[in-house]
């Protein structure tokens, strides 16, 4: 099928010929780029003279494509299609499981080697080339695109990674991913960088932090070696520049990384960084440099929400259960502590988890949230002398448009009661106030209501999205 996504034969079908008049008026309906993204990347695959699957790139990808434009695409099939042949939608990884793989064709004999990632250091004095190492320097391998959770605050960050790290055409250049510190922008750089080696191992892919190439710009220019560290950046065909934000200051390292960027994208070659911020919020980055920042595709990356961090914490549990030969389980309601607890960064979320499988090892199918709670207590005590019950109520109250004075009242309508059993079961999970104590500061409450107020939205929280976003917003509020 055709290349381009649309198929993956030298010669037309009469199906891919169907596919490509869809394909036409779909880029227009959902736009260039949202195409590329999702559907740019699908193959089109034929079964039988009456069976055709769409073949999207991944299990997200085609989730995407079901929800936001199966129906259109159906429509459009059973327009253009003589034939009347049904169309189907997978994933590549069911595609493949359903049918043997195609045999690859065997490596030329004469085939480059694949190149390596190099951080640039030891510059050698002569004019030749310096020798790259036998493995590659500064990406690190638990990163993959396997083991990268996507959810809704990261999708459309991954698919742009994974159609950089594919060598897609059409691509934006430069990409800059930015979020908040520990949730993944680390994580897809490092991923599309094993992916483009994989993908093109002729091709040449440089992998630095922003300090490192801070750091070897200065060596290089104490050694009087500028020359050969411009040669091995500029020869790159993918440059990946890791916190970018960490040259903002630094006027000579600004320069030196605005040509770089410049000759890299004249020539055609691609580059991706990553940011804590989005490039025009970057107020001490040179303005030349932010503006070309500003004038690629800038994917943002929020925080990940309860959903993400709980598929997070399942997939940590694996990977730990493997590496430790137990049982990947844990209590639902531990699991949901975590991912109620922790929610300012993906890091702190994994390193609660790992806290709590060092020590209890294979036995942590049996920790039960009290345990738990004991064990992270050093982890958890900061924020909860910070917060105060009257904090919480106030804040709750805002966000439902209420008083506060509600909350302590005797009111038992819905829209009070639902809010007032929020802020209860908030101050019961990040204050050290007791049932009863919760209970005086609610307008002098029983510690049966508390009680029945925790357990009530601890329910619901498992089944109304709304609620479980108002929580998660109420707790990063009130934690900063």
């Amino acid at each position: 099928m055709a290349s381009g996504g649309l198929a993956d034969r030298a010669a037309d079908t009469p199906a891919i010929a169907v596919w490509a008049k869809a394909c036409q008026t779909l880029k227009r309906e959902l736009g260039e780029a949202t195409f590329g993204s999702w559907l740019g990347h699908a193959a089109l695959r034929e079964r039988s003279e009456r069976e055709v699957c769409l073949v999207a790139a991944t299990g997200v990808a085609r989730d995407w494509i079901r929800r936001h434009a199966w129906r259109r695409i159906g429509e459009l099939w059973a327009e253009n299609d003589p034939q009347g042949r049904a169309l189907d939608l997978k994933s590549k990884m069911e595609f493949e499981a359903l049918a043997p793989a195609e045999t690859a064709p065997p490596p030329a004999a004469n085939a480059p080697p694949a190149p390596v990632l190099t951080v640039l250091e030891n510059l050698a004095p002569s004019a030749a080339a310096p020798a790259r190492p036998a493995r590659p320097s500064g990406l690190q391998e638990r990163f993959a695109f396997d083991n990268f959770v996507p959810g809704p605050a990261n999708e459309f960050a991954f698919a742009v990674a994974k159609r950089v790290g594919a060598w897609a055409d059409g691509h934006f250049n430069p990409v800059v991913f930015h979020g908040p510190y520990g949730f993944g922008k680390t994580h897809l750089l490092n991923a599309l960088g094993w992916e483009a080696m994989r993908t093109a191992p002729e091709k040449k892919v440089v992998y630095l932090t922003a300090e490192k190439f801070t750091q070897t710009f200065v060596k290089a220019v104490q050694d009087r070696q500028t020359a050969a560290f411009k040669d091995e950046l500029r020869d790159a065909d993918l440059l990946l520049i890791d916190d970018v934000h960490f040259v903002a200051g630094k006027a000579s390292t600004q320069e030196e990384l605005f040509h770089t960027l410049i000759s890299l994208v004249q020539d055609g070659r691609r580059v991706v960084m990553t940011a804590d911020r989005p490039p025009h919020e970057l107020s001490d980055l040179e303005p030349r440099l932010r503006s070309h920042l500003q004038a690629g595709l800038v994917c943002g990356i929020e925080p990940a929400d309860r959903d993400l961090r709980m598929g997070i914490l399942e997939r940590k549990l694996t990977v730990l259960a493997r590496q430790g030969g137990f049982t990947p389980a844990a209590r639902p309601e531990v699991l949901q502590f975590l991912a109620d607890r922790f929610t300012d960064s993906v890091r702190e979320l994994e390193g609660a988890l790992n806290t709590l499988v060092a020590r209890v090892g294979t036995e942590v199918a049996h920790l039960t949230l009290d345990e738990a709670q004991a064990i992270l207590r050093p982890h958890l005590a900061a924020p909860e002398r910070r917060v105060t019950v009257d904090q919480i109520q106030k804040v709750v109250a805002e966000h439902y448009g209420l008083k506060q004075a509600d909350l302590l009242s005797e009111r038992r309508a819905r829209a009070v009661a639902r809010p007032r059993q929020t802020a209860m079961w908030i101050a019961k999970q990040i204050t050290t106030r007791s049932l009863p104590d919760i209970g005086r500061r609610f307008g002098g409450r029983d510690h049966t209501t508390v009680l029945h107020a925790v357990r009530r939205i601890e329910s619901l929280k498992a089944e109304d999205p709304n609620l479980a976003r108002d929580l998660d917003v109420l707790l990063r509020k009130l934690r900063g």
